[in-house]
């Protein structure tokens, strides 16, 4: 059989489930995953496999009206992500009205000339009368080569989209390992999994102003990393509510974050976190860097 391999930019407003649909179409989990919105900071791969095809899915930042620096940049890497793309795969969220975040996304794609597919998602919460306007709407405005409902949560319709996407790329040898999931390197999945952990245990408590860096990593010869991580946050008010009563919340957040990492990684994980309050954490160029974003714009 004759290899094919192509890049698919997954693009949508903040929440749409992009990350979630990215982690079906791979088959486990690469894209961090929370109900609070804007929880994709930079470009993050994920690499799905269906028969001869490797296909290479760029999971953006929900794009939105930027107003600081980390906002602009999240952008600029959603639209980067979809330079040169095979596909595009706008995700629109199925239960939710179209609103100004969608409209953003949609007056940024419509004149395109990538070849485009519309996946209406969460399709098993939304009203069945509204769908079949949605996608007629969207359809007149687009002209996607094909429209998809699905849930990625519980996994219905993902297939149908993987086996489109592998049919559509172009043929080309594979450009990673067969056993190669993402790009992102363990340092990186390693701050993600705990700022996840964040979003998750903290909920609304904790605004969107908020970061996890990890300063050091090192191998034992048991096999074991020893991780040192540090929460980034903006005010002496916030850490309270990391820390929590006695550091509890701080531990708790730990311990479910050095499981993750430790799954990972398929090994034991010894997790140090600490928190930093640095009002201007969100202008620290090294952290651009480690988080795959550019500071210059």
């Amino acid at each position: 059989m004759t290899e094919k391999c192509g890049l698919v930019a997954v693009i949508g407003a903040p929440n749409a489930g992009k990350s979630t649909l990215v982690n079906a179409l791979v088959g486990q989990k690469v894209a961090i995953v929370s109900p609070k919105a804007q929880t994709t900071r930079a470009r993050l791969m994920g690499i799905a496999i269906e028969d001869e095809s490797q296909i290479l899915l760029v999971d953006t930042p929900g794009i939105f009206s930027p107003k600081r620096r980390l906002d602009r940049a999240m952008v600029k890497a959603a639209w980067e992500g979809a330079e040169s793309a095979d596909r595009l795969v706008l995700v629109v969220d199925a239960a939710a009205s179209i609103g100004q975040r969608v409209e953003t996304v949609l007056e940024g794609i419509e004149g395109r000339p990538e070849p485009k597919i519309l996946v209406l998602n969460k399709v098993d919460i939304a009203k069945k009368g509204d769908l079949l306007k949605l996608a007629t709407e969207l359809s007149a405005r687009l002209q996607p080569e094909q429209v998809f409902m699905v849930s990625a949560t519980s996994g219905d319709g993902v297939a149908d989209v993987k086996k489109h996407l592998a049919t559509a790329m172009p043929e080309g040898p594979w450009h990673y390992p067969e056993d190669q999931l993402s790009d992102a390197t363990d340092r990186m999945v390693a701050a993600e999994l705990t700022r996840e952990q964040l979003y998750l245990q903290l909920h609304a408590e904790l605004p969107y102003a908020s970061a996890v860096e990890t300063e050091k990593w090192e191998e034992r010869k048991d096999g074991s990393a020893v991780i040192h991580q540090q929460i980034l946050i903006e005010r002496d008010s916030q850490k309270a509510i990391v820390l929590g009563k006695g550091g509890s919340k701080l531990k708790a957040i730990g311990a479910a974050a050095r499981e993750a990492i430790g799954e990972h990684l398929g090994r034991k994980v010894h997790l140090f976190l600490h928190v930093k309050v640095n009002p201007r954490w969100s202008e620290d160029k090294g952290l651009y860097e480690d988080i795959g974003l550019d500071w210059s714009n």
